[in-house]
């Protein structure tokens, strides 16, 4: 039987290969990574700013609610659009057939379930100990169970519909060239900025802590690190469903343990904890790798599709 030779993402099967005449196409198979984030963020900000109108990026309450639903289509169309210029039916199937890699370890599967809603509800639960400014609405909501029961369904519908962008397209071609740190950082800063839209409007109440400030660390204080520790996660099961499980519940926990009228320092010390003990993870599981979250001689192969 004749061998045969691994191929990096993004590289055409020879029975997928045709004649590349549009110039827009040729682009994207070039630079497939831009050219999946500036879709991913052009079909989410615009679906956006379609929903709501120009005002999108300013909308509050239900509207941005709403908004926000229709925008979570642009992870996915966009991988799904970068994977057929790329890769053609072929690298579809390869892309469908990843959803069905479920069999890894129990210890991940608690890893990716647990670390998000431990650090969420530990340190609200401490916090609100300190301070009722902290409690979050859940505490003294009559209806917990329908509040759990959106929370998880909204965690489920946003992991799912992002991480077969973000994890299942984006990720291996950045892993193909990057280590785990270079790769999770990037993928971290972009998906904070992505999310910016959903935080845009966030304000003090109390009016002590400037806006700007309190966007900047909604955005970029607990989303970088958490992405790395997904990437990190990915990078030894290379299982795509358990990246969508373990995005769940990080969405699933800002929905439950939302303050609706928190204040802005209150907001800012939660978020900056968050932030904290994440960073504090990936240290000890560097520490715990001799100093690294890259494998060791893994040649910066990202897990076969």
């Amino acid at each position: 039987m004749p061998a045969t030779t691994a191929r990096a993402p993004g590289t055409l099967h020879p029975h997928d290969r045709r004649t590349v005449t549009n110039p827009v196409a040729a682009a994207v198979r070039r630079h497939p990574i831009a050219a999946y984030y500036i879709l991913a963020f052009a079909i989410s900000w615009g679906a956006i700013v379609l929903a709501v109108g120009p005002d999108g990026f300013l909308a509050t309450g239900d509207t941005i609610a709403v908004a926000g639903s229709v925008s979570l289509a642009g992870p996915t169309v966009a991988g799904i659009l970068v994977t057929t210029l790329t890769e053609g039916l072929s690298g579809l199937r390869r892309l469908a057939s990843r959803l069905r890699q479920w069999r890894v370890g129990a210890r991940w599967y608690a890893v990716a379930l647990l670390t998000g809603p431990l650090v969420m509800g530990t340190t609200v639960t401490a916090f609100s100990l300190v301070s009722e400014k902290f409690r979050p609405d859940f505490a003294t909501a009559d209806d917990k169970a329908s509040m759990v029961i959106a929370g998880i369904a909204g965690g489920i519908a946003v992991g799912a519909f992002e991480e077969l962008g973000w994890t299942g397209v984006a990720l291996p071609r950045l892993r193909a060239r990057f280590g785990v740190p270079a790769t999770g950082l990037l993928m971290g800063l972009l998906w904070s900025v992505w999310h910016f839209p959903f935080f845009a409007e966030t304000s003090d109440p109390e009016g002590t802590v400037p806006q700007g400030l309190l966007v900047v660390v909604l955005l970029f204080a607990w989303l970088p690190p958490y992405r790395l520790l997904m990437v990190w996660l990915y990078d030894r099961t290379g299982s795509l469903p358990l990246a969508m499980l373990m995005h769940a519940p990080v969405t699933a926990g800002a929905l439950i343990l939302a303050t609706e009228d928190a204040s802005g320092s209150a907001t800012l010390i939660q978020v900056l904890a968050w932030g904290a003990v994440y960073w504090a993870i990936l240290g000890v599981v560097a520490w715990a790798n001799g100093g690294r979250l890259t494998r060791r001689h893994d040649g910066l192969q990202s897990p076969s599709p």
